[in-house]
């Protein structure tokens, strides 16, 4: 089984309440999830403020970012599993990236009203 590291924002309450719940759903331990808001970034080849700014993920030693490593991360939860095939679909990662980006834009005014 191929191994997928996540790292998140454990700062932001929106971010833990999502990976709680991917913890809870990935039952096969096939996530690694690497708190970077308390750490050096868990061997992250970026740095620590491109990682708080943007979701990565590695998937097979290649590293994704952005709605390409929410897919990821769906594959990698049988559950989850069919949208993350979905995302591979033509024009598809570019629409989940368009809504990831305005979500990014969203996400200060979210992040207050969880706090």
């Amino acid at each position: 089984m191929n191994r997928l590291t996540v790292w998140y924002d454990g700062a932001c309450p929106l971010c833990t309440r999502e990976i709680a719940l991917m913890r809870r759903l990935d039952r096969r331990g096939a996530i690694d999830f690497v708190d970077v808001a308390t750490g050096d970034g868990g061997g992250c080849p970026i740095d620590r403020a491109a990682l708080l700014a943007r979701f990565h993920a590695a998937e097979n030693g290649v590293l994704l970012s952005g709605a390409a490593a929410f897919a990821a991360m769906w594959r990698a939860i049988p559950l989850l599993r069919p949208l993350g095939l979905m995302a591979r679909l033509p024009g598809m990662e570019w629409l989940l990236e368009r809504a990831y980006r305005a979500f990014l834009r969203a996400r200060p005014w979210l992040q207050k009203s969880l706090r």
